[in-house]
Formats: structure tokens, C-alpha cells, sequence
């Protein structure tokens, strides 16, 4: 079903791409439907246990989109540093694919929006972060895509350097 990697000694190892994933971020969400055009978004993040979260208002195209296909893929730039002299980048990147699902309340909801804010704003004290997540509860719901499979790739000049 994927593709094999043609260049496989650029390709990076399954405890590099998760490493990659637990460090950045953002991302681009990738998703379709059978009659839109492709529908790519830049996304904040958590991943945690080979799954990624993410979330969002309640409603909108995104989850339009999802609805119709949640067949997704996610993409995270670990590294693009442009070397204008060799007319090339030294990049690192990391492709995620899986299928996404709307949690819209309940624990699962509050362990994924817990686990963002924690990334995202660690010295916030829990109290705090209790107070704003009750007092945002109905505004977002959470994405959660549960990762079936993920690749990465980086520049051949980095291969070795790490």
C-alpha cells in the first residue's frame, strides 16, 4: 500500500521519526474527500503512543472533510536548512499516515487537550490549565489520528552526521 523508499539509506529509523514527531511543533494535515481538491493545513500538535492530537473549533471544512474521509496524512519539517552554493537543502522531515476521528467529549477529549497544553505551556500551573480547558470545554473538540504507518527522510549529507 506504500511505496517503498527509493532512497533507503536517506531514510530514517522508526526511533528517529518518532523522535522527530515527539520535538516539533506543527505540521501540515493533509485531507481529501471524492470531489474537493486536496485540503492541506498547518496544524499544532502532541504526539503520544502512536497516536497525534490535534485540535480544533467545532465545526468547519476540516471536519467536513473528515467525515467524509478520515484517511489523513501529516507531515512535520524537522530540518530545512537551504545551502544556495550546492543548489540544494539539508532537510529532515517526517510523513505520517493513519485514519482521524472526532472525540468531542469526555476522558478521551481531556487527556489529549491536557497533553497539548502541557507541550505547548509546561510552566502553566494545573489549576490554571484546569480553569481555561472547563471554561474552553465546548468551543474545540480533538482530533486524534491514530498513526498506521510513517516514514521519514533526510538530505544524503546528513546521513551519518547525527
Amino acid at each position: 500500500m506504500f511505496s517503498e523508499m527509493r532512497r533507503k539509506k536517506q531514510m530514517l529509523s522508526i526511533q528517529e521519526n518518532i523522535a522527530i514527531l515527539q520535538k516539533c511543533t506543527s505540521g501540515v494535515l493533509a485531507l481529501s474527500c471524492d470531489e474537493a481538491y486536496p485540503y492541506a493545513i498547518p496544524m499544532s500538535y502532541v504526539y503520544d503512543d502512536g497516536n497525534i492530537y490535534f485540535h480544533c473549533a467545532t465545526i468547519g471544512h476540516k471536519l467536513d472533510m473528515i467525515q467524509k474521509n478520515p484517511k489523513v496524512s501529516f507531515c512535520v519539517i524537522d530540518q530545512d536548512a537551504v545551502v544556495p552554493e550546492q543548489y540544494t537543502t539539508y532537510f529532515r522531515s517526517v510523513i505520517a499516515f493513519g485514519e482521524i476521528m472526532i472525540i468531542d467529549d469526555g476522558e478521551d477529549k481531556k487527556d489529549a487537550i491536557e497533553k497539548l497544553a502541557i507541550k505547548y505551556f509546561p510552566d502553566d500551573i494545573p489549576a490554571n490549565r484546569a480553569s481555561i480547558i472547563d471554561r474552553e470545554w465546548k468551543s474545540f473538540y480533538i482530533l486524534k489520528m491514530t498513526v498506521e504507518y510513517v516514514t521519514g527522510k533526510q538530505a544524503v549529507e546528513l546521513v551519518g552526521r547525527q
